[in-house]
C-alpha cells in the first residue's frame, strides 16, 4: 500500500494525577461520541492501557447502503494521514476508533439477514479523534495526545494541536457531571420488539428464546455437525430489559461488578455500547498481528477451592480443548491470508484465565502482516472473529442467521481503534450491553460441538450473563 510521508508526532501533555480515567469520564461523558477504551481489569500485559476521547472531527457511520463508502474512507485515512508514535508511551495517540457490527459480515460474504432487526443500528460507527487521553496503569501516569488533525501543514498542525489540547484540559478542569436520566430519543415500544419471553428468575428480563426453543436450536446445531455441514457453531440468546438509568451510570456499575481488560463505553449517537469484554480480537504493533480467542468456560463460585477444581476440570475437558483448537486452526488459516505464512504461529494453547464470574481457556496466535496489507484487507480476511461464529466460518454464519431470530448488531462485532501510526487493537464485543431506543440488549452465547449437551449449553449462557445481570438489575 502506498502511504503518504509521516507528518511528525503528536503533541503530548502529561496529565495531573487528579485526572484519572474515572474523573475525566465523569466530565466528558455528555460530549457527543465519547469513547472510553477501558482496561478496568489491568495488569502489565493485557490491561495495561486505557484511552478516552470525545468530540471527533469526523464521524464515519454507515448502514448497509453506505458500507463501501465508509470502508473506503477508513482506507483513505490510513493512507493519507500518518504520524509517528512517541515511544515508551501508550500506543494509541490519535486516529479512528469505534465499532464494527457483527452484521458487517454481509459486506464480505453472502449471509442472509436476521428475521428481526427492530433497532437498525449502524454497521460501522467510527470517530476520527484528533486527541486522546491515555493512561499507563503500570506506571500510574496519564497523558493527553493532540495530533492537529486534519491539518497537514507543519505549523498549522502544531497550532491546532495546541489549541485543542488547551480546550480539552479546560473542559476536564470543570466540575461537570454526566446526565443521570435515561437517555431520551427514539423509543421502540414493547409491541414492536421481536417475540420475547419472560425469564422468571430475573424479573424484568426477557429472552428471544423460551428455554425449550433454545434447547431445540442446540439440538439442530448438533444435527448440522453430524451431517458434516460444520464442526462448531456459536449460538446466542438475546436478553433484553427496559433501560433503568443513564448508560454512563450503567457502565460505571458494570466495570465495578465485572472488570475486564478489553472493556469499553461508546456513545455512537443512536445508542451506547457498555462492554465488559474479556476477549481481544486482534492487535497490531509494528506489523505484528495477535489474536486471543476464548473458547471454554466454567463459572466461578466465590470459593477458591471449588474455583480451582472447576479450573482444573476445564483444562482437562476434551470437549472444551477441542472447541478451542478448532477456532485456533480457523484463525491460523485466516491470518495466513494476510501474513507471511511461516510467521503465523500459536504461542499459547488453551491457557486458563480467570475473571470476575467465569474462567476461560484462551489461546494466542501471532503473525507478521504482509507489506501491502491494510485495514480493509484485515477485515476481509478475518472479520468477524471465528470464536463467535464457528467453523467453517461461512457455513456457521449461515446457520446463525437461520437459527437466531434477531440481528446481533454490535454484539460479537469489535470495538477498538486504528491509530494514525498503523497500530490496531480491537476487542470482541461479548459481555456487552447495547443501549438504544429505551432498551438494554445483552446477548450471551457459546460454542456448540458434536457432543454438546443442550441443557449445559443453555446454562453456560446464564453463567456468562451473571456479571451483566448484576449491573443491569443493580444487585
Amino acid at each position: 500500500m502506498n502511504r503518504n510521508p509521516v507528518l511528525g508526532t503528536p503533541l503530548v501533555t502529561p496529565l495531573d494525577a487528579r485526572f484519572t480515567p474515572e474523573h475525566v469520564f465523569a466530565r466528558l461523558a455528555h460530549i457527543p461520541h465519547v469513547l472510553w477504551l477501558d482496561s478496568a481489569r489491568h495488569d502489565d500485559t493485557l490491561g495495561r492501557y486505557s484511552f478516552l476521547m470525545a468530540d471527533p472531527v469526523e464521524v464515519i457511520q454507515a448502514g448497509p447502503l453506505q458500507m463501501e463508502t465508509a470502508l473506503a474512507r477508513l482506507s483513505e485515512l490510513e493512507r493519507t494521514f500518518q504520524l509517528a508514535r512517541i515511544a515508551d508511551l501508550p500506543p494509541f495517540q490519535g486516529g479512528a476508533a469505534g465499532y464494527f457490527s457483527y452484521d458487517l459480515n454481509r459486506a464480505f460474504e453472502k449471509v442472509s439477514e436476521a428475521r428481526f432487526n427492530e433497532f437498525h443500528l449502524p454497521l460501522i460507527s467510527f470517530g476520527i479523534y484528533d486527541w486522546v487521553a491515555a493512561w499507563d496503569h503500570a506506571q500510574g501516569k496519564g497523558w493527553l495526545f493532540s495530533t492537529g488533525f486534519p491539518e497537514v501543514d507543519s505549523d498549522k498542525r502544531e497550532a491546532r494541536a495546541k489549541t485543542r489540547a488547551d480546550e480539552i484540559l479546560a473542559r476536564v478542569e470543570r466540575d461537570a457531571q454526566f446526565c443521570k436520566e435515561v437517555e431520551s430519543g427514539r423509543i421502540v415500544p414493547a409491541s414492536e420488539l421481536a417475540p420475547c419471553f419472560a425469564c422468571p428468575e430475573f424479573p424484568g428480563v426477557m429472552s428471544n428464546f423460551p428455554k425449550e426453543d433454545y434447547l431445540e436450536v442446540v439440538r439442530r446445531s448438533v444435527e448440522y455437525i453430524h451431517a458434516g455441514d460444520i464442526f462448531q457453531v456459536n449460538l446466542s440468546q438475546r436478553l433484553i430489559a427496559e433501560a433503568r438509568s443513564s448508560s454512563p451510570e450503567l457502565y460505571l456499575k458494570l466495570r465495578k461488578k465485572n472488570p475486564a481488560p478489553f472493556a469499553g463505553y461508546y456513545d455512537f449517537g443512536m445508542g451506547q455500547i457498555v462492554s465488559a469484554s474479556p476477549e481481544r480480537f486482534i492487535s497490531v504493533r509494528d506489523r505484528t498481528i495477535e489474536s486471543r480467542p476464548i473458547k471454554g468456560t466454567r463459572r466461578r463460585s466465590g470459593r477458591p477451592e471449588l474455583d480451582m477444581f472447576w479450573g482444573d476440570e476445564l483444562i482437562r475437558s476434551e470437549k472444551d480443548r477441542a472447541e478451542n483448537v478448532m477456532i485456533v486452526d480457523l484463525l491460523r488459516n485466516d491470518l495466513s491470508r494476510i501474513c507471511d505464512p511461516p510467521s503465523v504461529e500459536v504461542t499459547s494453547l488453551c491457557g486458563l484465565e480467570t475473571y470476575q464470574t467465569v474462567q476461560h481457556l484462551v489461546s494466542i496466535i501471532v503473525g507478521k502482516l504482509s507489506p501491502d496489507v491494510g485495514i480493509r484487507d484485515i477485515l476481509q480476511a478475518i472479520f468477524p472473529g471465528g470464536s463467535i461464529t464457528g467453523a467453517p466460518k461461512i457455513r456457521a454464519m449461515e446457520i446463525i442467521s437461520e437459527l437466531e431470530p434477531t440481528a446481533r448488531g454490535p454484539y460479537c462485532g469489535s470495538l477498538g481503534y486504528f491509530g494514525f501510526d498503523g497500530s490496531i487493537d480491537w476487542n470482541i464485543l461479548i459481555r456487552t450491553v447495547i443501549a438504544s431506543a429505551g432498551w438494554w440488549q445483552f446477548p450471551v452465547g457459546g460454542g456448540i460441538v458434536a457432543d454438546s449437551d443442550p441443557l449445559r449449553e443453555y446454562e453456560e449462557t446464564w453463567h456468562k450473563a451473571m456479571g451483566l445481570l448484576h449491573a443491569v438489575l443493580d444487585e
